[in-house]
């Protein structure tokens, strides 16, 4: 089962996005800031990480550039789900090195085809658990 980290500072879209994943057998931790998330990447290694781009302490694109630069998770797989619509947003989502942009509201089938494509076209194997 796929490990997904996912920072999102309001809880109720924290919970949707959790147990919709988790009907299609992924496991969703979620942080509620980009230093948690940061935090939680390096001590986990999840195999797809979820952004939120208005988050307080770290917003979701500065997240994204630290792990850009990062040597162990430059090629981690990043979504940005946001409520942020403006083609500006998106661009600069995607110049930070975001995998793909969603936008909130969205459709359940959406986020899973969304994650889903992320995964398969990742270099990474998704962990096995028991």
């Amino acid at each position: 089962m796929p490990l997904i980290i996912y920072a999102e500072d309001d809880p109720l879209m924290g919970e949707i996005v959790r147990e919709t994943l988790a009907e299609d057998g992924h496991i969703v931790g979620i942080v509620p800031d980009g230093n948690q998330a940061l935090a939680a990447i390096k001590a986990k290694k999840p195999d797809l990480v979820i952004l939120d781009c208005s988050m307080p302490e770290l917003p979701g694109v500065e997240v994204l550039r630290k792990l850009r630069l990062s040597p162990e998770f430059y090629d981690m797989p990043v979504l940005m789900l946001t409520a942020r619509t403006s083609i500006n947003d998106m661009d600069l989502a995607f110049q930070a090195g975001a995998d793909d942009y969603l936008k909130k509201p969205f459709e359940p089938a959406e986020l899973l085809n969304a994650v889903e494509d992320l995964l398969k076209a990742s270099n990474r194997k998704p962990r096995k658990r028991c």
